[in-house]
């Protein structure tokens, strides 16, 4: 598990099992005691089959964060899917 901190926000990673497989997350806590958790999963479009991998995926997604919104939600590079994959041509 990794984290960063920003301006208001603490950022930290974890895998979260969903039956025998594993989501890749990223949890948005409020640095003041005020406000809730926000959990974001990442890549969502696969799940993992092993804790590890999936936890890898979601360091690896924490470190492409270039900023938070005011509301903590992360952003991206511009075209960042999260995926090891090429991208498709243009």
């Amino acid at each position: 598990m990794s984290e960063r901190l920003f301006d208001h926000y603490a950022v930290h990673t974890t895998a979260i099992a969903e039956g025998s497989r594993y989501t890749a997350c990223i949890v948005v806590t409020p640095r003041e005691r005020s406000g809730f958790p926000v959990y974001f999963a990442i890549c969502e479009n696969r799940s993992f089959r092993e804790q590890a991998l999936a936890e890898a995926a979601a360091d690896k997604a924490l470190a492409a964060i270039e900023s938070l919104e005011e509301d903590g939600t992360p952003v991206f590079p511009e075209g960042y899917t999260g995926f090891d994959d090429e991208p498709p041509a243009a």
